[in-house]
């Protein structure tokens, strides 16, 4: 950790003379956070490329559409059938994929923060696959509507991460010993999903492997919703934690000394992490490594000391989205699911994050 994140974790407010060119402090009521020119930047260019791609991920498909007409459609101008088109159907999985880039980049940078280590996400840690086995056991086993889903992969999410918090427990909780206990529950929960799925009805088992491999298609306004609604309660809460985050990064000791609860900032952290990534999950199936690599991605962009909010979240639509667009295009006119595409990018991201981890030792 450096002495300029340091100093401007400890005290943000405070003016020192290691403080940055660029660099202020912004307040909002009790939410304060430390700005940099580079980070304002870098989320712009990503806001414009998430514009840009959308719009043409709008105009793509059996039906394409001029960007004249699309204009006119959000207009209220346009056809009913491209009103139809773009509004009802294309328009909503562009949204999730957006809100739901966020919510992914924003678990990926509390989870990767709480456990220091870039390895640190939800995908790896296996409560994607928590997510996953809860919304699994409702639609499978128990049968129940949206609603129920949607609650199931939370109590999944939230279950797997008190049995791996439980376990990783010794006199606190350690990022690496969180890691390790997480891939080994990431394995059991993987089994037993594949063994829901070959017990179930061939039907049902074949739409449960398409949503497992994560897929946006066929959303609508109702899916809408409830990443939605889970970004808009579970940011402000995050903002409100974003000082003590930055202060766990520093380690411990050091957040012990400066009066922050510790362990029950880290688990309130935790349930946020959990809630944002089994919401997603509920709606597209599980999508992985958008969580691991957005972090780590925007962290080299902005050339951050430390894990970054902001820049992560921003880099997570990004990521989502590009990858949706990839996945709808790549064998056109069929479709692959986005987990398809985002697991690949992320194993490649992954070999030369091992590559790099490797080469300063």
């Amino acid at each position: 950790m450096s002495d300029q994140r340091r100093s401007m974790i400890l005290d943000p407010s405070r003016p020192t003379a290691h403080a940055e060119p660029g660099r202020r402090t912004v307040r909002l009521g009790p939410i304060s956070w430390v700005l940099h020119r580079r980070e304002f930047v870098v989320v712009g260019i990503l806001v414009v490329v998430v514009i840009g791609v959308g719009a043409f991920s709008l105009t793509q498909g059996e039906y394409r559409i001029p960007l004249d007409k699309l204009l006119a459609a959000f207009t209220g101008d346009g056809s009913e059938s491209v009103l139809r088109i773009v509004l009802d159907w294309r328009l909503p999985r562009v949204v999730v994929a957006i809100v739901g880039g966020i919510a992914l980049g924003l678990s990926g940078a509390i989870f990767q923060s709480i456990t220091r280590n870039p390895l640190g996400s939800p995908d790896i840690i296996g409560f994607n696959s928590g997510a996953f086995t809860g919304a699994l056991v409702v639609t499978l086993v128990i049968g129940g509507n949206y609603a129920a889903t949607v609650a199931g992969a939370l109590v999944g999410g939230l279950a797997t991460a008190l049995v791996v918090y439980l376990l990783a427990w010794s006199r606190g909780v350690q990022g690496f010993r969180l890691i390790v206990i997480g891939i080994a529950i990431s394995a059991v929960l993987n089994a037993f999903n594949d063994y829901l799925q070959l017990r179930a009805d061939l039907n049902a088992a074949i739409v449960a492997a398409s949503w497992g491999m994560g897929s946006l298609a066929d959303l609508g306004w109702s899916d809408v919703v409830p990443v939605t609604i889970a970004v808009a309660v579970l940011v402000p809460l995050l903002a409100l934690l974003a000082r003590r985050l930055g202060l766990l990064e520093l380690g411990d000791d050091i957040a012990k000394s400066l009066g922050i609860p510790v362990e029950r900032t880290r688990l309130l952290l935790l349930v946020i992490g959990v809630a944002l990534t089994a919401t997603v999950t509920a709606v597209a199936g599980p999508i992985v490594f958008v969580a691991l690599a957005a972090p780590q991605l925007a962290r080299r962009l902005t050339k951050s000391a430390g894990i970054t909010l902001l820049p992560s979240a921003a880099m997570g639509a990004a990521l989502l989205l590009v990858s949706d667009v990839i996945a709808q295009r790549i064998i056109a006119p069929a479709a692959l699911p986005v987990g398809a595409v985002t697991v690949t990018l992320g194993g490649v991201y992954l070999i030369a994050l091992l590559i790099v981890q490797a080469g300063k030792r």
